[in-house]
């Protein structure tokens, strides 16, 4: 016994031996997510480590960040919201802009186009001072923005009643407000899953429609006097001549040869 014991200890002689160190009562393990499985804005591309970890999760990170805006922790979570508020925006005037010109060709309707509409009203109501409108609605935006503001600081304090209405706003979390903001309950489903795609489409839309808004723009300096619905159409009825490079303004230097 005694020799085969010399054999065996000989045998680990030189060699480092593992040692289990116990781990501490109540000591938890975290598992990092993998986010490697996630799409990015260019196949093949890495994302950046500020959009990893914790905001790996926003709706909408597809790792696009060139000029790393967003390599501030705070300030990646304020541009988020930033981007969440103008979407919503560009999606409200998108439709604002297509469905009444829409609506006018069709025949059914007999409104001002989108770049003229404002001044058509006040034409209109010579009643309402210009002054008091813009300080209206300064007045209104200011408290709205305000208790964005106050909300994106304290998360939850727009349902704490304060400055106004409060319990029935009250939403999943900051961002996204329940009750008026939120009058088909999409975000009250306990699918996390689901709500995350919610989420995900609103942003793309939001997206999408902040691009077509700066289109709207360069068109109507294109093509004074229209509005984009024409300028789809008449480019349906000649699509070779009617383009962005034929417009005199896109492509200055092409229109000599068309």
């Amino acid at each position: 016994m005694q020799t085969s014991m010399m054999l065996q200890s000989s045998q680990f002689a030189g060699r480092a031996v593992p040692t289990v160190r116990p781990r501490a009562q109540g000591a938890r393990v975290v598992a990092k997510a993998d986010t490697s499985a996630r799409p990015v804005w260019f196949p093949g591309n890495k994302r950046p480590e500020h959009l990893e970890g914790d905001a790996a999760d926003l709706p909408g990170n597809f790792g696009f960040d060139p000029l790393s805006l967003g390599s501030d922790k705070e300030t990646l979570a304020w541009f988020q919201q930033a981007e969440l508020v103008h979407s919503r925006w560009a999606m409200t005037a998108v439709v604002g802009i297509l469905v009444p010109e829409l609506a006018t060709i069709a025949g059914s309707l007999n409104v001002p186009n989108w770049y003229e509409a404002g001044q058509v009203w006040a034409n209109q109501h010579p009643e309402v001072p210009q002054p008091a409108l813009l300080f209206t609605e300064l007045l209104l935006m200011g408290w709205v923005e305000t208790k964005r503001w106050l909300d994106f600081k304290n998360p939850g304090s727009q349902a704490d009643g304060s400055m106004g209405p409060g319990d029935g706003l009250k939403g999943q979390s900051n961002g996204y407000p329940g009750g008026w903001f939120d009058p088909m309950g999409l975000g009250a489903t306990e699918n996390k899953d689901l709500l995350a795609k919610y989420k995900e489409n609103e942003i793309k839309n939001g997206r999408l429609a902040m691009v077509a808004l700066v289109g709207f723009v360069f068109q109507h300096n294109a093509y004074p006097g229209t509005g984009p619905v024409a300028n789809l159409i008449a480019h349906v009825k000649d699509p070779y001549h009617v383009t962005f490079a034929t417009n005199g303004v896109s492509l200055p230097f092409l229109q000599s040869t068309w």
